[in-house]
């Protein structure tokens, strides 16, 4: 039961979420559009409610309620940024704004950027471990609680693994490509040589 609640908290994420963006830009209603979006964390509260009562009737634990305070975590996390992105590309397709920024790439900026998504997972991982601990709690010495705590072990070296993927750029930084063409035509006029400017055929006719 606890797998197809998550499963169904996952469609109606998705489901809500584009109906929010359809009436905010397609139907021109903003406020309908943020009160759809406004009921997404119901999903989440919803499916605490469920895992809690199914542990008061008596449920073994297992992996299912850790992956429930695990998807929790995780939308509170990461949820505002998945929406923050989606919104964005909405507003530029179907609202006629200015296209998205991308993420930065290289140098110290894209450090930045995966430390930003690194605390995110640090959110999550705390958001999921505070469940898993009240679950353990609740439970108490009536049930074999081995499997939330190994849950909560995991979602740690989870976001341990991404800390040290996250410290590697800040350790060896992407460079940005400087001799291909579209560094070149990145750069300002004024930086790039007059013979790149003005190609061989204009250097041939200076020539003669």
């Amino acid at each position: 039961m606890i797998v197809t609640l998550i499963v169904v908290c996952e469609v109606g994420f998705w489901v809500l979420l584009a109906a929010g963006l359809s009436a905010r830009y397609l139907l021109g209603k903003p406020k309908l559009g943020m009160a759809l979006l406004l009921c997404e964390p119901l999903l989440e509260v919803l499916l605490l409610l469920v895992t809690a009562v199914d542990l008061k009737n008596g449920a073994e634990p297992s992996w299912r309620h850790g992956l429930a305070a695990i998807y929790i975590g995780y939308t509170v996390g990461h949820g505002h940024r998945t929406v923050k992105w989606l919104d964005g590309h909405a507003a530029h397709r179907l609202g006629g704004g200015p296209p998205p920024r991308k993420p930065p790439q290289y140098g110290m900026e894209r450090a930045r950027h995966e430390g930003q998504i690194w605390l995110g997972s640090v959110v999550a991982a705390s958001v999921a471990t505070g469940l898993l601990l009240a679950a353990v709690w609740y439970v108490g010495d009536a049930g074999d609680t081995s499997k939330l705590e190994a849950s909560i072990a995991g979602v740690w070296r989870v976001v341990g693994i991404h800390g040290l993927i996250t410290l590697s750029y800040v350790v060896w930084p992407r460079k940005a490509p400087g001799n291909d063409a579209s560094a070149v035509a990145a750069r300002d006029p004024q930086d790039v040589p007059d013979a790149l400017v003005r190609g061989p055929r204009e250097d041939e006719e200076q020539v003669r």
